[in-house]
Formats: structure tokens, sequence, C-alpha cells
């Protein structure tokens, strides 16, 4: 039991030591890569798989408000005209609210150069831009609605068309467009997350099989260079094998008597 103890605390051998650090640098080396793989990936998930679908819920919401505009111009009544365009703020804050959640995210720069934050501003630039020109419009038909003459109302309908048709509707082209350049952009930024994840999976795995070679090759040698070394028995004279067999004590008690021994 004691020496079972002596031996647990005995000082360990440097090739011990080096097994020891080998094998703790491997395990921090995979922890590393593994955590920011699953970082990537996280990344890739929150900020822009759901970023994308938000992306394109903005395009549907502008798509929606800019439907909700036509119906408007097409209103019979002013409480027509009122019921339907009731819920456009809420739609233009639904739109802002997405924009700014995107904005709130880590943007990158792809390899290739494409910039999420500049065509973010441009998609807000342009979305700006729209907004404008449909609020135009919206107070062109409320203008008309409380017109003092059906002369006046006409004229205001006819500038609330061509404002809606001439000015918003190539805004709201611009609109589209700056949301397909950021999300092609999207899809460059992570392509490249997906490629550094690649290249670090790689990389590590190669690691640790050189690493897991270097290791088992080093408890080998260690295990050879422990083992003690046995001292050879010499062989019995007469054997004629060469084996060493156990030679029998003489008792020395029956050869005691003198007349024993000439016998």
């Amino acid at each position: 039991m004691t020496r079972r103890v002596y031996n647990l605390l005995s000082r360990p051998s440097w090739k011990q030591i080096a097994i020891s650090i080998l094998i703790a640098g491997l395990g921090l080396m995979g922890a590393r890569a593994l955590s920011q793989v699953n970082q990537d990936i996280t990344l890739m998930y929150t900020e822009y798989t759901l970023g994308a679908t938000e992306l394109a819920h903005i395009s549907a919401d502008v798509i929606r408000f800019r439907t909700t505009i036509i119906r408007a111009l097409e209103a019979p009544t002013k409480q027509d005209f009122e019921r339907i365009t009731v819920g456009l703020p809420e739609q233009r804050a639904r739109i802002q609210h997405a924009i700014d959640r995107y904005d709130a995210a880590s943007l990158r720069v792809s390899r290739s150069g494409r910039s999420e934050p500049d065509d973010l501003r441009a998609v807000k630039d342009s979305l700006d831009a729209y907004f404008q020109a449909a609020g135009k419009t919206i107070s062109l038909m409320t203008q008309m609605w409380v017109a003092a003459s059906p002369q006046e109302a006409a004229a205001l309908r006819h500038q609330a068309d061509i404002q809606a048709a001439d000015n918003s509707g190539p805004k709201l082209i611009q609109v589209s467009l700056a949301l397909d350049h950021l999300l092609e952009t999207i899809g460059d930024v992570a392509r490249d997350l997906r490629d550094e994840g690649t290249q670090t999976l790689r990389e590590t795995s190669s690691t640790l099989i050189v690493g897991s070679f270097l290791i088992a090759l080093l408890n080998l040698f260690a295990g050879r260079a422990s083992e003690p070394v046995r001292p050879a028995e010499s062989p019995v004279p007469g054997s004629g094998n060469g084996e060493t067999l156990a030679r029998p004590r003489r008792i020395e008690k029956e050869y005691a008597d003198p007349a024993l021994r000439q016998n």
C-alpha cells in the first residue's frame, strides 16, 4: 500500500508531462474551434437567415402599402377613403421597425467588397423617398375630399393620380432594387461565414489527427522505455537445451557418517 502511494506521488517523467501537455492543447484547440463554428452558425441563423426573412417581409409590406394607396385613390366616398388609409401609419411603423432591428445587428463587408452598411443605407434612403412621395399623394387626396368645388376636387384627384404614378411608382422600384441588392450582399457575407467555418473545421481536424498520432507514438516509446530489464539466468551445464534448471540441493545430513560416504 505504501509503495502504491509512493508511485502515485512520485514525480512524473518529462515524457508524461509532454503527453499531458499535448492532450490538453489538443482539447483546448478542439473546444475553441467548435466554439467558433457554433458562434458562426448562430450568427448565420439569427442575423442572416432571420434577417433575410425580415427583408422579405419588408418587401411584402411595402407592396401592401402601395396597394393601400391605390385603393385609397379609387375610394368612392370620404368614409371609404378614411377606412382604407387608417392602417397606413401602422404599416409604415412595422416596416421601419424591421429596418431598425436589422440595422442593430452586426453588419459586415464581404470578401468581394460588398458592404451591408452601405446597402442598408441605400434601402433606408429609398424608403424615405417613397414614403415622402406616398405621403404627398395621401395629402392631395385628403384635400380633394374637403375641396370647395367639384372642379378643385377633380384637379386635386388628377394631381394625386400623377403623383402616385409618376413619382411614387419609380421610387417604389428603387426600394425593390435596393432590397434585392442588400439580399445579394447578405448571401455573400453568409457564404464567407460558411467558408470560414469549413476552413476552421478542416484545419482543426488535421491538427487533431496529427496530434493523436504523435501522442500515440510518444506513449508507445515511453511505455517501452519504462519496462524493467530482467537479468538472464545462466543455463545449467549438461542440460543440452540451454534451459535454466533448478539444481537440487544436497542434504549434508545424509552424508554426515563416514561409513555412509564409503558406501
